[in-house]
This record gives structure tokens, sequence and C-alpha cells, in this order.
């Protein structure tokens, strides 16, 4: 599994320098950005790539929160807080735990282990639910036919119809099945729809023509002769 490429967010010096050298003792963890400005964070995310947050919810400019309301799902979350009792109704799907300041690192070693497991998690369901146009649908994995990124949202595209999401091909990545696989920096593919290849390397598949990216094409072919 690659590591897993970390941002920290704290209106707090300190609690950034603890963190930062918290994920230093991890090996499984990356370091790629940290800040005590979660504007810096949300440029950052626009045009970088990143995997977890450990997301202060009490900040001056933008609180956790809020932080999370507006970018969504393309993360997960670890959240560090001084109030034992704050509520993170409605979150649970994007927090992987919450760290109680002072945070010692025996404590943030637990989430670290969290955090390993959900990412490497294998899916086992033939199902998932997203969100799209205000509700929750179900999407069967076999229905889909190929994903599509559409900057900070994705287009799931099944037989029947598509699904705007807010969200990134990396997250959903990690949620699909092993006969899906990234071919392009800006589709993944389900592997048992594809109709055709013509010698342009382009893919034929549900009526459209999806190009296969110079650094995925070794092992797409690899897996199309499993």
């Amino acid at each position: 599994m690659n590591k897993i490429r970390c941002i920290i967010v704290d209106d707090e010096p300190l609690a950034v320098s603890l963190l930062a050298s918290y994920v230093a003792k991890i090996p499984f963890f990356e370091l790629v950005f940290s800040t005590e400005n979660p504007i810096e964070a949300m440029e950052f995310i626009q045009t970088k790539e990143a995997d977890l947050i450990f997301l202060d919810i009490q900040m001056p400019e933008l609180t956790g929160i809020n932080f999370m309301k507006i970018v969504g799902n393309k993360l997960k979350y670890i959240l560090t807080t001084a109030y034992a009792e704050y509520a993170l109704e409605g979150y649970e799907h994007n927090v992987i735990d919450y760290l109680l300041k002072p945070i010692s690192f025996s404590r943030f070693e637990k989430s670290a282990v969290k955090a390993q497991e959900r990412f490497a998690k294998k899916v086992q369901d033939s199902f998932f639910f997203i969100k799209s146009s205000g509700q929750q649908h179900r999407i069967n994995f076999d229905d889909i036919d190929y994903i599509e990124s559409l900057k900070d949202y994705v287009n799931i595209k099944t037989e029947k119809q598509e699904y705007i999401v807010l969200d990134t091909l990396k997250s959903l990545e990690i949620q699909l099945p092993g006969n899906f696989k990234r071919i392009h920096k800006s589709y993944i593919l389900n592997l048992k729809k594809i109709e055709r290849i013509d010698p342009k390397n382009v893919i034929l598949l549900s009526g459209k023509e999806i190009p296969i990216g110079e650094t995925y094409k070794a092992e797409l072919f690899m897996n199309l002769k499993k």
C-alpha cells in the first residue's frame, strides 16, 4: 500500500508542530502540507493530492465542521478538539477518528492504525451509496460503466443513468472492487464493460471513446491478460 498523504490544519503553531512530529514517526504516513490557516489548506487541496487531514474543529477563521462542509468527502478526516463533548453528527462517513487535546503519541498511533485499516480495506459489498442531487442512491458496482473526473465532482455512469457526485477519483478508487482500474488521470473503468480497444489506445465503452493514459497503459493491459 502507498503511504497515506497527510495534511495538518490547526490554528495553534504548537499543535501543528506536535502533530507533524507524530506523523513523522508513522512509517505509512507522509506529511505533504501543514498550516495554521484553513484557507491555505483548501487552496492546497485544489491543486495537490492528499488522503487524510488532521483537522482542528475550533478555528477562528473557519471551523473544522464548516471546512468539511466545503471540502466534502474528497478526503478522510481525523478531527482534533479540546472539548470532549463536541458533537460530530452527520460526518461519521468521513471521520475516521477524533483526538482529544492534549494528544499523546500512543493515542495518535491508535488513530493512525485506524486510518491504515480504512484505506487498506477491501470492498466486500456489491454496492455502495452515493449522494447526488440531494438524495442518497444505492449503486451496484456491476452497473457502473465508468467514472469520470469533473474537477471537484465525478460523473458515475451506469447502464441506465449518470450521477454527479462531489467526490474524487482517488477517494472512489479505494472503495471499488478489483475489476475497476484507473486508466487515465480522468477515468476509472469497469474492465468487465470494455467493448473494444482500438490501435490508438482508445477504449470504446457505452458508446463513448475513453483515452488510455500513457502512465496507466502497461498496468491496464497486464490486468486484461489475467
